[in-house]
């Protein structure tokens, strides 16, 4: 569920006209829904608290999927932690008022600063995914005085995911250790005494819209944390990650929380650890759209209509890095046959091309449209390609709405980028 529906005859944002945001805020422009935010947080946490054998379930927001600080303080006042893969992740997540206990770090290449800076802010978990990172942090920490609380990464061989670039669960892929490694791994934790090792991670892909392979991997985690206790070592903590699918609106529904948690009651129940989830899409991609204005529709003598928009790759980019689909809706539908568009963008690219042939209601220059589902890995990858301002970020509240992250003006592009001092001068050359 959404709360982006049509009031009258024009499309809103709860309350708020999303016309009325692109005529204060120019288009194109990322809208977030608080309601829904609120929403979906609230259906993932009580359908993992339903389950007696899951306890109280450790959320960890993914911050990678919408780091914009308002829909993290969103989040964080209902009391999710976040999962972090960066220092400024990590740095964001305090900033919006999550307790540092209830952040989780992770990545495959944290650095010597990164790991330190986790270590002083007092960050709850550092998940492990490789030997040389477990040396390096046992280093840092100890020259620090400090003892942090470590899970090791898995990567139990199990593929998922909507997208091969977003799947991480493969032997061939980058993250995690495989189940003999992090059997060695955890034993070689517990003997240093910078660290507590007190679990075990597990993140297998994103876009997930079959729980069987979860549900592989879950139990080939259990299998693991059996043995590791079998062999004297202390196993407190379950970290499953995230990936839970969502509708994109052009595919049948994923499984929903409830599901979700029932197998993984099944799947981890009863041993006594205590369970973290990291949703990030889950959470934000239904919560936002992008807004954009059409600038002309080019039709062709061969019948090929193309809808140009003032939104293009840099703004969203999951079209052309994973070929999305994103459900595309007129801001003030117009009577008429659908007519089949190819619906592109205005940058210098034939990538820049969101979709083809898509059948949508007669549109016209100037007309509002509204591309649905893009609160995830919209504008948290946005870019200034082709020295396109950064789009801007709203939020809305029941009937009001406010910027949490306005449009540079090109003033302030320019000014970040001073020349070398022998560019200086206009006059100054090289022999």
């Amino acid at each position: 569920m959404n709360h982006f529906d049509l009031k009258g005859s024009e499309l809103a944002c709860e309350e708020v006209p999303l016309a009325r945001i692109a005529e204060a805020v120019g288009t194109p422009a990322y809208v977030y829904s608080s309601a829904t935010l609120e929403r979906h947080y609230r259906v993932f946490h009580d359908a993992l608290a339903a389950c007696p054998e899951i306890g109280e379930p450790w959320i960890a927001y993914a911050v990678k999927a919408n780091s914009n600080l308002a829909v993290l303080t969103t989040l964080a006042r209902l009391g999710a932690g976040a999962d972090t893969v960066s220092e400024g992740e990590i740095r964001r997540a305090l900033a919006a008022g999550v307790p540092a206990e209830k952040i989780v770090f992770s990545g495959v290449g944290k650095t010597a600063a990164e790991l330190a800076f986790a270590l002083d802010s007092g960050v709850g978990e550092i998940n492990v995914e490789s030997a040389p990172e477990l040396e390096l942090l046992a280093a840092i920490a100890a020259e620090r005085g400090r003892r942090p609380a470590v899970a090791v990464r898995v990567n139990p061989n199990v593929g998922a995911g909507g997208h091969r670039k977003i799947a991480t669960g493969k032997a061939e892929d980058k993250f995690g250790v495989s189940i003999a490694e992090a059997e060695r791994l955890y034993a070689e934790a517990a003997k240093r005494t910078s660290l507590r090792p007190v679990g075990l991670a597990c993140h297998i892909g994103s876009q997930i819209t079959d729980l069987a392979p979860l549900e592989a991997a879950f139990g080939l985690m259990r299998g693991l944390v059996e043995r590791l206790r079998g062999a004297g070592l202390p196993v407190e903590r379950l970290d499953l990650g995230g990936g839970l699918g969502v509708p994109y609106f052009n595919q049948s529904d994923p499984p929903s929380p409830a599901d979700y948690a029932r197998m993984t009651a099944a799947s981890v129940g009863g041993l006594g650890l205590r369970l973290a989830f990291e949703p990030g899409r889950v959470i934000v991609a239904n919560a936002g759209v992008l807004l954009a204005r059409v600038i002309h529709v080019h039709a062709r003598p061969d019948g090929r209509r193309f809808l140009v928009l003032d939104a293009a790759m840099n703004d969203l980019i999951r079209p052309a890095m994973y070929d999305a689909y994103h459900d595309i809706r007129p801001v003030k539908p117009r009577a008429g046959e659908a007519l089949a568009y190819d619906v592109v963008g205005p940058v210098c690219e034939t990538g820049d091309t969101f979709s083809r042939a898509r059948p949508l209601p007669p549109l016209e220059a100037g007309d509002l449209v509204a591309f649905m589902s893009a609160g995830a890995y919209g504008a948290v990858m946005a870019s200034e390609y082709n020295t396109r301002p950064l789009v801007p970020e709203v939020l809305v509240r029941a009937g009001e709405f406010a910027v949490v992250r306005r449009r540079p003006t090109y003033e302030e592009m320019l000014a970040r980028e001073p020349l070398a001092p022998w560019l200086a001068s206009p006059r100054s050359s090289r022999p």
